[in-house]
């Protein structure tokens, strides 16, 4: 193996292993992309790599972006609602442009605004999906026309293949999280709720249901949340407050 083939294997063992380092403990999705787009550079012979995703109203946003350039020209597509990345998000299949100047037709607009800046001929956008959802897309510029060689778009499609498992993986995290929280803060709220319905049974003499009753009654008459109203009533003097409240004739509901 020559000297630059052993160089290159090298770098994609590297970059692959520390893709995947990303995806344990702790991480930061940006540094995630940000080393995406530079192995793409130095792996896949681009002149600059770009890469948007897609936010909750599945619209493009510019995450991470080799150069400067790159960044405009992901901005350009997206502006014009055109070009191969839009392309590649909406149909979740590659996209190769060999030289833009023959796509006039296609993304006037994109292929015009590019023109004026000077700043690539060819584009290649890989998309980030895994099964049928796709998230985003891997962008791969080139200041010369030409085809990209189709291993090197499999290289490319497994990188980003990496980048889109661990964006996925943090989404389910940060989704198990969130649940998580608010199972954590219902059963808070329960207790300081039983903590409440003792303060009341206690000062009125009251079973516990009515104490929930009186609870309960005094929230939905003061558009109040019970958990809100069961804090004051156990860390103010509230419960007189609750307790004096006139009774308000309302449907039968369950005691708690």
């Amino acid at each position: 193996m020559s000297q630059v083939g052993s160089a290159r294997e090298q770098l994609l063992s590297r970059a692959f292993v520390r893709l995947a380092d990303t995806l344990v403990d702790d991480y930061d999705i940006i540094d995630l992309l940000d080393r995406l787009v530079s192995y793409s550079v130095e792996l896949l012979t681009a002149d600059a790599a770009g890469i948007p995703l897609g936010d909750s109203q599945h619209t493009l946003q510019v995450v991470a972006s080799s150069h400067e350039d790159a960044h405009v020209m992901e901005l350009l597509q997206l502006q014009s609602d055109q070009g191969p990345c839009m392309e590649c998000f909406n149909t979740g299949e590659p996209v190769s442009v060999p030289d833009l100047t023959d796509t006039g037709g296609r993304w006037p607009v994109f292929v015009a605004a590019v023109a004026e800046r000077g700043a690539y001929r060819s584009v290649h956008a890989l998309p980030l999906r895994l099964r049928g959802e796709t998230i985003g897309t891997l962008n791969l510029f080139h200041g010369q026309s030409g085809i990209l060689p189709a291993s090197d778009l499999m290289l490319g499609q497994a990188l980003a293949d990496v980048a889109t498992i661990g964006i996925l993986s943090e989404r389910a995290i940060r989704q198990r999280q969130v649940v998580t929280e608010q199972l954590q803060t219902a059963l808070n709220s329960r207790v300081i709720i039983e903590q409440a319905k003792g303060v009341l049974a206690q000062h009125g003499n009251l079973t516990m249901a009515a104490a929930f009753d009186r609870l309960r009654r005094y929230a939905r008459t003061h558009n109040a949340r019970l958990s809100e109203v069961a804090r004051k009533i156990v860390e103010t003097d509230l419960a007189a407050e609750v307790l004096d409240a006139p009774a308000v004739h309302s449907p039968a509901v369950d005691h708690q």
